[in-house]
C-alpha cells in the first residue's frame, strides 16, 4: 500500500509541476517593446470593434491593427483563454512599441501539450511595421520567458516555404528546421 501512495504522490506531483497556473506578471520588456497578454475581455471587445479597455490602458492601434489575421486568430485566443483562470503566458500577447504605446501586432502560443512540454509559437507583425526587427525581438523575449517556466521542454514554430523573413528569424534565435512540405517548414527549439 505504502508503494502505491509513493507513486501516487510522485505522479500527484509530475501533474501539478505540468499544470500552468495563472501568470503573475502583467508584461514583459524588451529594449523597444512591451509584450501585454490578451484577456478574455479585450479578445471580445476587439472582436466587437470596441477598444475602450485598449485605450484605457493607454495603448493605441497601430496603423493597421487589428489586421486580418489577428481578427481570424482572436476567436482561437477565447478559446485557449476559456480552458484557464486567467491568462497564464501560453496564449497570445499583444506586441505594443514602448515608444509610442501603439500596438503593431501579437505573438503567442496555441497552448501547452502536457505530456511532453512542448509548445507552439506563432507570431504576427503589422505591414507597416515589418522588417525593422520587432518580430525577432519580440519573439526572442517571449522563448526566454517559455524556457525559465519549468513546465516547457521545447518550442515549435511552423512558417510558409517563402516566407523568407520568418525563416531567417526562426534561424537567427536557433530554432532547427526539422521537416517541411509542398507549403510549410516545421521547426523546433529545445530546452538548453
Amino acid at each position: 500500500m505504502a508503494d502505491t501512495g509513493n507513486r501516487l504522490n510522485h505522479l500527484a506531483g509530475k501533474l501539478f509541476k505540468l499544470k500552468p497556473a495563472p501568470l503573475n506578471i502583467d508584461k514583459l520588456l524588451t529594449e523597444r517593446l512591451i509584450l501585454i497578454p490578451f484577456t478574455l475581455q479585450i479578445c471580445q471587445n476587439i472582436l466587437d470593434g470596441d477598444f475602450n479597455a485598449v485605450h484605457a490602458m493607454g495603448l493605441k492601434k497601430g496603423i493597421s491593427w487589428p489586421d486580418d489575421d489577428v481578427m481570424d486568430t482572436l476567436p482561437r485566443i477565447i478559446n485557449n483563454l476559456l480552458l484557464v483562470k486567467g491568462p497564464t503566458g501560453f496564449e497570445s500577447w499583444m506586441i505594443v512599441k514602448n515608444d509610442t504605446l501603439e500596438i503593431i501586432g501579437d505573438l503567442g502560443f496555441k497552448g501547452i501539450k502536457h505530456d511532453d512540454g512542448t509548445i507552439d509559437i506563432g507570431y504576427g507583425i503589422i505591414k507597416e511595421e515589418r522588417r525593422k526587427g520587432y518580430a525577432a525581438e519580440a519573439v526572442a523575449a517571449l522563448v526566454d520567458w517559455a524556457f525559465s517556466q519549468t513546465i516547457v521542454n521545447q518550442i515549435t514554430a511552423r512558417c510558409a516555404i517563402d516566407n523568407s523573413g520568418s525563416i531567417n528569424l526562426l534561424k537567427k534565435l536557433n530554432f532547427n528546421e526539422t521537416s517541411r512540405d509542398s507549403e510549410m517548414a516545421y521547426w523546433s527549439l529545445t530546452r538548453c
